[in-house]
Order: C-alpha cells, then sequence, then structure tokens
C-alpha cells in the first residue's frame, strides 16, 4: 500500500537550551517526598490503606451478582475438578502424603481470594513448585541424623519440612511486598521464566518414572541429580511391575482423548468434560473391584485422612537450613503467578498490583504454613480453564476452595484405592504446556538468538545443578548479559535524510546523507564510566580524529609558549592581556593527573576538575571554539552532576576544519534535555565559558548552528555536542 504524501511545515526560530528555558517558562520542580505521607494519619488514609491491602473489601460490595455470579459458580466447578486430582498427584512431587495437596488446595486459595487483585489466575498446587518442595524435602530426609533429630518418621520429617518451608516462603514474599519489591520480578526475563520452567517440567518428567514402572529408586539430590535418577531407572528396568505400566498407559491414553475431545468441541460444550476426574473415579473402581494392589502388585494411595487438622507452628530450628531454598521458591513462585496475572489483566483490561501480588501469595503460603500446607503458586491449565469457562472474578477460586473443602471433610477416603500410576500420567499429560515451550529454540534462533543463549544456559543450568542452583546462575548468567550489552552498544554516524529534520544510520539508510562538515555520533546504549573508553575509541574511529595525537601537539605547543614567555618577560603583562582575547575554552579528556596538566599549561590557563573525569584548558588560539560535552546518564557513584561527558580537545593551528556534532540519544531520537540540564545546574557545570547557549533543543538545531558557524569561521575547528 503506497503512503499518502503529506506534507507539514513548522517555522520556528534556532533554540538554544537558553532561549527555550524562556520560551516555555521553565521553573524550578518542586520536589514532594513519599516519606512524608507513610507517618500521615487521617481517617481516608486508613480506609485507603484498608482497601489496598485487602482488595475484596474494595470490589466484592460491587459485585454485579447477575451478570457474574453463574459463570463464577461453573468456573470454580471446573477448576475444583482438575484441582482434586492435581492436589493429590502434586503431593507426591513434593514427596509427601496425597492428603496434604488437599490441603494446600483449600487454604492458600481462599486467602488469595481475599488478597489478590487478579481476577483469573487459580492459586494452587503447581508442578514446578511441588518439584522444588520434593528436592528439599526428599534430601533432607535422606539423612538419618535429620530424621532423628527432628524425633519422628520419614514422612512427618518431610512434612514438617514442607510446611516449615512453606511459612518462610510466604514471609519472604510478605516482606518483599511491603516495601514494594515487586519490581524485581523484571529482572526474570520471559525467556529465562520459560526455560526454568521447562526445565523443571523435565526434572517433574523424570520423578515420575519410578510410579509409571512400579520400581524402587534410591534418592538423589544436588547437582546431576537428574542424571543419576535416570541412570539408575535403567538400570532397574528389568524389575518393572507390569501391571503398573499398564494402568499408566491406559490412565494417560484416557486423559489425552479428552483432552482432545475437549480442544475440538470447546465451542459446543459449555463445560469441559472433567477428564481427569473421571479417570481418578474409574481407575478407584477398577483398582478397588480387580484388587490391583493385591493381584498385581500395583502400588495405591492408601489411607487418606479425612477432616481438618488443627494448626502448628512451624519448626524454627529448621529456619536456617531452608533459608536459601525458601528464597528461590520464593521468587519463582511470585514470577509464574505475575506474569499470568498481568497477561490475563491486559486481556480483560484490569490491572495487576504486582506489589499486592506478592503480599496475597505471600499470606496464601505464610498463613498456608500453619495448615501443613506446602509452597503454592498459579497453574497455567486451571488458570486458562477458570478463564474459557467465563470466570469473572476470584469469587471462582472462593467456589472452588469450598468444593475443596467438602472432599476434605467427607470424601477423601473414597480414593484410598487410587493407583499411583494414575496420579502419574495425570501430572504427565499436564506437562504437555509446558514441554510446548522447547519450541522456543526455534522461534528465538529467528527473533532474537542472545535470548536464546539465556534460555539454553538457564536450561542445561537448571538439568544439571538441580533448581534453585541453577535459578542462580541463570540469573546471574542474564544479568552478565545485560552489562555485555551495555560494554558493547552499536555506535553509528547519522546521516540527514534529505529536506527533513530527521537524521538517520547512514549504513542501514542509503537516503541518509552527512551533512557536508558535520559528523553526527550516536551509540545505543547509555554512556557510563565502564564503556566510556569504549566509546571513546568508537568516537575517534568513526569520526577519524586522534585526539591524544591532538593533545600530544597541543602540549608542545604549550612548551614552545612556555620558552617564549621566558625570553619575554619585559611585556608580560601585556601578552597576556592580548593572549587572553583569543582564549577559547576546549573540553579535554586525558588519562593523565590534574597535577600533570597544570605543569604543562601556560601561566593564567585554567584547570576545572569534576572527581577526576572534567579538566579545562585554555590557550591560544585563532579563532574561538563553540564548546559542549555530550551527555550521558551514568551508573557508577559520582555527585550531581549524575551524567559523564566525553570531552574532545582540538589544538590550535589544526588542518582538521571539519565540524564535529556528537549526539548520544537512548532509544530514540527524541531529545529531552530538561532533567540533563538540572542534573548539570545541581553540580554547577555552567559556567562563563560553557552556558546554555551550547545547549540545542534538537538534533537539527545544532546541526543548523554548526552549519552557520562553519561559514562565518571557515578554518576554526568547532566542536558541538547536542543532547
Amino acid at each position: 500500500m503506497e503512503l499518502q504524501r503529506r506534507d507539514y511545515h513548522v517555522e520556528r526560530p534556532l533554540l538554544n537550551q537558553e532561549q527555550l528555558e524562556d520560551l516555555g517558562h521553565r521553573g524550578p520542580v518542586v520536589k514532594t517526598h513519599q516519606w512524608r505521607t507513610w507517618f500521615r494519619c487521617s481517617r481516608a488514609r486508613a480506609h485507603s490503606l484498608l482497601l489496598q491491602h485487602v482488595p475484596v473489601l474494595g470490589w466484592l460490595p460491587r459485585y454485579p451478582v447477575r451478570e457474574w455470579l453463574l459463570g463464577d459458580l461453573l468456573s470454580g466447578l471446573s477448576v475444583a475438578i482438575m484441582q482434586l486430582p492435581q492436589g493429590l498427584a502434586y503431593a507426591l512431587l513434593a514427596g509427601l502424603p496425597p492428603m496434604f495437596g488437599l490441603y494446600s488446595s483449600f487454604y492458600p486459595v481462599f486467602i488469595y481470594f481475599l488478597f489478590g487483585t487478579s481476577r483469573h489466575i487459580s492459586v494452587g498446587t503447581f508442578a514446578v513448585m511441588s518439584v522444588m518442595v520434593g528436592g528439599v524435602t526428599e534430601s533432607l530426609t535422606a539423612d538419618e541424623a535429620f530424621v532423628q533429630g527432628l524425633n519422628a518418621t520419614v514422612d512427618d520429617a518431610r512434612v514438617q519440612v514442607a510446611y516449615t518451608l512453606s511459612f518462610l516462603v510466604g514471609l519472604f514474599q510478605v516482606g518483599l511486598g511491603l516495601v514494594h519489591f515487586g519490581f524485581v520480578v523484571t529482572y526474570l526475563s520471559e525467556p529465562l521464566v520459560r526455560s526454568y520452567t521447562t526445565a523443571a517440567s523435565v526434572q517433574v518428567l523424570v520423578s515420575q518414572l519410578k510410579y509409571v514402572f512400579g520400581i524402587k529408586l534410591n534418592s538423589h539430590s544436588g547437582p546431576l541429580s537428574v542424571i543419576y535418577t535416570v541412570l539408575e531407572v535403567c538400570a532397574q528396568l528389568p524389575k518393572t511391575v507390569p501391571g503398573t505400566v499398564v494402568t499408566a498407559i491406559v490412565a494417560g491414553v484416557a486423559l489425552v482423548l479428552v483432552k482432545l475431545l475437549n480442544e475440538k468441541l470447546h465451542r459446543r460444550l459449555p463445560l469441559p468434560i472433567p477428564g481427569e476426574l473421571l479417570t481418578l473415579i474409574g481407575a478407584t473402581g477398577i483398582s478397588y473391584g480387580v484388587k490391583l494392589n493385591d493381584r498385581f502388585k500395583v502400588d495405591v494411595v492408601g489411607n487418606i485422612t479425612t477432616g481438618l487438622i488443627p494448626p502448628v507452628a512451624p519448626k524454627t530450628e529448621l529456619f536456617a537450613t531452608l533459608v536459601g531454598n525458601a528464597f528461590a521458591i520464593a521468587v519463582v513462585g511470585f514470577a509464574i503467578a505475575i506474569s499470568l496475572g498481568k497477561i490475563f489483566a491486559l486481556r480483560h483490561g484490569y490491572r495487576v498490583d504486582s506489589n499486592q501480588e506478592l503480599v496475597a501469595l505471600g499470606l496464601s503460603n505464610l498463613i498456608g504454613g500453619f495448615f501443613q500446607c506446602f509452597p503454592v503458586s498459579c497453574s497455567m491449565s486451571r488458570s486458562l480453564v477458570q478463564e474459557s469457562t467465563g470466570g469473572n472474578t476470584q469469587v471462582a477460586g472462593a467456589v472452588s476452595s469450598l468444593f475443596i473443602l467438602l472432599i476434605i471433610v467427607k470424601l477423601g477416603e473414597l480414593f484410598r484405592d487410587l493407583p499411583k500410576a494414575v496420579l502419574a500420567a495425570v501430572i504427565i499429560v499436564n506437562l504437555k504446556g509446558m514441554m510446548k515451550q522447547f519450541s522456543d529454540i526455534c522461534s528465538l534462533w529467528k527473533a532474537n538468538r542472545v535470548d536464546l543463549l539465556i534460555w539454553l544456559v538457564t536450561f542445561v543450568a537448571t538439568i544439571l545443578l538441580n533448581l534453585d542452583i541453577g535459578l542462580a546462575v541463570s540469573i546471574v548468567f542474564s544479568l552478565l548479559l545485560v552489562v555485555i550489552r551495555m560494554q558493547l552498544p552499536h555506535y553509528s554516524v547519522l546521516g540527514q535524510v534529505p529536506d527533513t529534520d530527521i537524521y538517520r544510520d547512514v549504513a542501514e539508510y542509503s537516503g541518509a546523507k552527512e551533512v557536508p562538515g558535520v559528523k553526527v555520533f550516536r551509540s545505543s546504549a547509555t554512556l557510563y564510566f565502564a564503556n566510556a573508553e569504549l566509546y571513546s575509541d568508537s568516537l575517534k574511529e568513526k569520526c577519524g580524529v586522534d585526539v591524544d595525537r591532538l593533545i600530544t601537539q597541543k602540549k608542545k605547543r604549550i612548551k614552545k609558549q612556555e620558552m617564549k614567555l621566558k625570553r619575554m618577560k619585559k611585556a608580560k603583562k601585556s601578552q597576556k592581556q592580548d593572549a587572553s582575547s583569543k582564549i577559547s575554552s576546549v573540553s579535554v579528556n586525558v588519562n593523565t593527573n590534574l597535577e600533570d596538566v597544570k605543569s604543562n599549561d601556560v601561566e593564567g590557563s585554567e584547570a576545572k576538575t569534576q572527581r577526576g573525569q572534567y579538566v579545562r584548558h585554555t590557550g591560544a588560539c585563532g579563532q574561538p571554539l563553540a564548546t559542549l560535552p555530550c551527555l550521558a546518564k551514568m551508573g557508577c557513584d559520582l555527585p550531581a552532576p549524575s551524567f559523564l561527558a566525553p570531552l574532545l580537545s582540538f589544538g590550535p593551528g589544526s588542518n582538521n576544519t571539519f565540524l564535529l556534532v556528537v549526539l548520544h540519544v537512548v532509544r530514540t531520537y527524541s531529545l529531552s534535555t530538561g532533567p540533563v540540564v538540572a542534573q548539570l545546574e545541581a553540580g554547577h557545570f555552567f559556567d562563563e565559558s560553557i552556558t546554555k547557549q551550547h545547549v540545542f533543543a534538537s538534533v537539527h538545531d545544532a546541526v543548523t548552528f554548526a552549519v552557520s558557524h562553519r561559514k562565518s569561521v571557515p578554518k576554526s575547528p568547532v566542536l558541538v555536542s547536542c543532547l
């Protein structure tokens, strides 16, 4: 489609910063201190804080019953039907009796209903979280001395570790949420999270092989535990129980067929067919009738206690042992929940508060820890079902939790004959969504190979080093790549698109032409102390200016001037006055000490430093030099101004007759000098030699000034930098 030509014309004078401030009536910015509001006490503020931290009080009184209640009821019932088998199955992943999976599907879900801000995510047991918990419980209870120290059986010791871990995870999440640390999840990129969950799903799959084949395996933890488990499974294959394998295959095939049927008929069915629940009920009935445990040695769930249990305090003696694992589980759980929460919020047009989500998820784990729950997060499959079946709010979550409560109180014992192989089949089939994430490799290869590198390193580290160490390695590697990207930005020389005020990279745009006598230099990254030298080197390469050679030439000329000054002692004062009228301020970036510069400078010259970054020289020159440092935001610990200037020098009598325009912009070419100027003013950067008249409102203003100055002083080397 050919674009329609629409011309527009803007007529305005060339503006420097001083003129721009007069035109825009720039005034001082009134700074507000946020901490002062924290200590204000009023009825309105108390009400606002209450609604902020207990969101259900804000939206539930305005809940449209007629429009939303039926959808939430049906959605809650559908999610509960999925929550029941997944709760039982994921408890096995955590190394716990199945009943504790039901507890973790009730208490945390209801707590999130009160404090959460997402309307569609389904909080509860999740495969990745369960396998992380299982890694901790199995590794610790493998030590007999540890179990004896708790004065409990192995199963009881695992339960104690799990609910203590849940308490610590909740404590971390609530604490980070209250100090508004929800932004930390932004450092976990999407490739990192997707790769991590993919690697975790592989570990989940490996952990279920013992239930599929009906074999006994030793407990493996730490680095290479997945490799050891696979090798041991291969060694134990001759001891496979045929009845267990057949049960797992039949259950898996039934689940896959029902899921395929749901996908094809999802538009015609008011609710999806509860394949998992039907499989559990059918498998339990067949197991009870055929006596699979007695006749075919198929391992079953066994006794399931019914009724709620009283709250218990966490084991404080385990805090020091579990604190590292708790922090890793807290970060992963929140990253998964907030990622899904924001997806649904964007899709349905509401806002999710990341800090409140962190508090809500933390309270779910914290309070759940008192009721012997293990850490939970958000399930992708259940969340999709909750949305697709008409769920509008977390009332659906409350309905599903009440349904699970009914199972806990009355119906839990009905599943005592359920084969564990069926639960393993439920887990493996539900890994399909995460296993599909292997396709990210192909898409990232085409789109962004740096993200692909993050994906591969995260996957390999998580598989080989286990979940907690793998997460730490992947985060460190991701941050290292960020530093490398900032260290190796793209430098370019810009040219003007004909008959416009637009400047683009001449290497990419063949129609963009350099303005004669002008060089516009651009860096794609923020300039700071770590890449300042690379910036300077690239500037020399792109613009063809050897600054070091010019500085050496200038020092030689200064020495010659000193010799002349000694011979002309009688006319010293008059010569100084004549020379001062021809002096211009030139900004120099050198690697010498200030004392060395002073010793080589002429008498009456000015030297000024800012933490060793700025050194100003004056010298006799035939024509004045118009100078302005190119400013870029930096990240080092320096007093204001918190911007670093790469400084260039051109000596008198230089043969360089071109005009250099150094341009630094971040991401876009639209320029905003306000914050930069404010920082410079705070640092007392401007003086008589460098004023706001050297700062321009745009690149085109700087280029226009440079061209006009070059015409008026044709042989004068001029350095003009535009913000």
